[in-house]
């Protein structure tokens, strides 16, 4: 039987697109907009940045030196948090009815930036009982460590928890540790789901 339901966060109930972070660098920097994800991907900055080994505002200042950028912290912050869509992919009762009858819990890669500004401006994070995130834990999905911390503070086996992330390499994972894992793809298909495993 499930006790403990876990979503990702990103694009699994917060919808994000960091083109739009990109279009608004762009005029601030040398580079096209193209040109910026390469430049990020070819440095360990986000991943740094998103287990917890360095702050915010080392983060900022790093960013800035990789892509020669003139900004300053506060003008980042709200460029960096401009990929969260306002309309979220999970709707509300949802959330509230898995809330009345499981412990709900967030497991997300993500920073202290995006997750300050989503839990300011997306009330339905309120029904969720724990969050574990990559920052504070200090490992990223897909790896054993945040799975293992996730399994933890679930309090209870593996098989008694149930968890949908839209990248597949995180559902795998998760079905390593003995977790019953689905892809999400929609609000209507994840629905499914909980429904076919009596969640709802």
């Amino acid at each position: 039987m499930i006790k403990t339901v876990l979503f990702d966060l990103g694009n699994t109930i917060v919808p994000f697109d960091f083109k739009r972070a990109y279009g608004r660098l762009q005029p601030l920097c040398n580079y096209d907009v193209t040109e910026i994800p390469k430049r990020l991907r070819a440095t360990d900055l986000i991943f740094r940045y998103e287990t917890g080994r360095i702050t915010s505002r080392e983060f900022v200042r790093e960013f800035s030196s990789t892509l020669q950028l003139a900004v300053d912290y506060d003008e980042f912050c709200s460029i960096w948090t401009s990929v969260f869509l306002t309309e979220t992919l999970v709707q509300e009762p949802l959330l509230e009815a898995l809330a009345s009858r499981h412990r709900l819990m967030i497991l997300s890669n993500t920073n202290p930036i995006h997750f300050e500004m989503i839990q300011a401006n997306y009330p339905l994070l309120r029904h969720f009982h724990h969050c574990v995130l990559s920052y504070q834990v200090g490992a990223a999905k897909p790896s054993p460590e945040i799975f293992t911390e996730a399994i933890a503070r679930a309090r209870c086996n593996p098989a008694e928890c149930f968890f949908t992330d839209d990248l597949a390499v995180n559902v795998d994972a998760a079905r390593e540790h003995g977790i019953d894992a689905v892809l999400f793809k929609s609000a209507a298909q994840l629905e499914g789901e909980l429904q076919a495993r009596g969640l709802l």
